[in-house]
């Protein structure tokens, strides 16, 4: 696995058979991002992307029971000139592309409220669960900006133009059922089974062929961008990737065995 170390803003769990848990661990402050999380976060993704060791799928999560992340922090940015400003929102951008770069699967599991920042973190997970008990919102309108993580791009994506439209200049919070109904979640469950549940897919994904994982997240994300029949190509671009690797043989041979594939991701 990735090689831990003492994070200030993080909590970094390995729950074995190739799965890793980052909890946003600011909770004093309702998890929110400031400088220092956002440099934490961008290097562990870096590092995740550059040499994974073993990692195969990730959940995030939010310290605590009652928000998953408040979004930035707001005390920090008072007083901050337009050059510190910039600075430290363009590590938070940075953060973004490397979770949407990351080759692995990212699971959202979101544990309490998400609003501004901690909804657009979780829009850039590969999917997303969460407590029956979370709200979202994308308040930033109502203190005179709007959001620049992804929020406008990735909620519209999700939800539809028209919702988003909506939801963006309103400012105003959904629930946990409201997401779920409109395509923003993947389950919503009970606080106390939601971590269990976002793991146990998680170890789902990470029995399954970690180079196959890789290709079909890629092939899911570029090709949603190109027009149909190119997408189809690039598809079959990323199949033929894998028709050499050790794993596809090894999972014909152990489909024909009738046992459980052991997947190297060679």
């Amino acid at each position: 696995m990735v090689k831990l170390q003492s994070w200030d803003t993080l909590q970094v769990v390995d729950h074995g058979d190739h799965v890793l848990q980052v909890i946003l661990n600011r909770p004093e402050v309702g998890n929110a991002m400031n400088t220092r999380m956002g440099q934490e976060l961008l290097d562990l993704m870096t590092r995740l992307t550059e040499k994974p060791k073993g990692v195969r799928s990730v959940v995030l999560t939010g310290a605590g029971s009652k928000t998953f992340c408040a979004g930035g922090d707001l005390k920090e940015r008072s007083g901050m000139t337009r050059t510190q400003w910039i600075h430290q929102h363009e590590i938070f951008e940075r953060v973004c592309w490397a979770m949407v770069d990351l080759p692995v699967p990212l699971i959202g599991a979101v544990n309490g409220h998400a609003y501004g920042g901690g909804l657009e973190l979780a829009l850039v997970c590969d999917f997303i669960y969460a407590s029956n008990r979370a709200q979202f919102a994308l308040p930033e309108v109502t203190l005179g900006i709007m959001p620049g993580m992804g929020g406008t791009q990735n909620l519209s994506r999700a939800v539809g133009e028209r919702r988003a439209k909506e939801l963006i200049l309103t400012g105003v919070s959904f629930t946990a059922q409201q997401a779920l109904d409109w395509g923003l979640l993947n389950q919503v469950l009970d606080p106390e089974h939601l971590l269990d549940a976002a793991l146990k897919t998680a170890q789902t994904i990470s029995r399954n062929a970690p180079l196959s994982v890789r290709q079909i997240k890629k092939a899911i994300r570029f090709g949603g961008q190109m027009e149909l029949r190119t997408a189809y190509r690039f598809e079959i671009e990323a199949y033929n990737q894998l028709i050499d690797t050790e794993d596809r043989k090894e999972g014909i041979l152990a489909f024909n065995e009738k046992r459980s594939p052991s997947f190297r991701g060679q």
